[in-house]
């Protein structure tokens, strides 16, 4: 045994308390775990896709190069587009926010 993927061996076997890559998979008691790869292996792509979706939000929100402005922006540019009579894709509010979709696209 070698390079165990520990994060997705504790998703499919919560109850795995001890996972050494050279001696394997122990519960509590000390009894072994038969490892089943395809749960392993379903229990990796989840951790995948959960990483892929928080990735998206921050990159909207925090850590992108395009991301949202405050709420408060936003509601300002909304009022002005209102006042402006521009409540359709060429008001500010809705270039800002498909600036944003298009600089992070959603994960399929």
């Amino acid at each position: 045994m070698a390079n165990l993927d520990h994060k997705a061996i504790r998703k499919a076997y919560p109850d795995a308390w001890f996972i050494d890559d050279s001696t394997g998979v122990f519960k509590e008691d000390g009894s072994k775990i038969t490892i089943n790869q395809t749960l392993v292996d379903a229990a990796r792509a989840t951790l995948n896709s959960d990483a892929a979706d928080i990735k998206y939000q921050t990159d909207r929100t925090t850590d992108g190069s395009t991301k949202y402005d405050t709420i408060g922006n936003q509601l300002d540019m909304l009022y002005k587009d209102i006042v402006a009579g521009k409540l359709d894709t060429t008001g500010t509010w809705a270039t800002h926010i498909k600036a944003v979709k298009d600089a992070n696209p959603k994960p399929s």
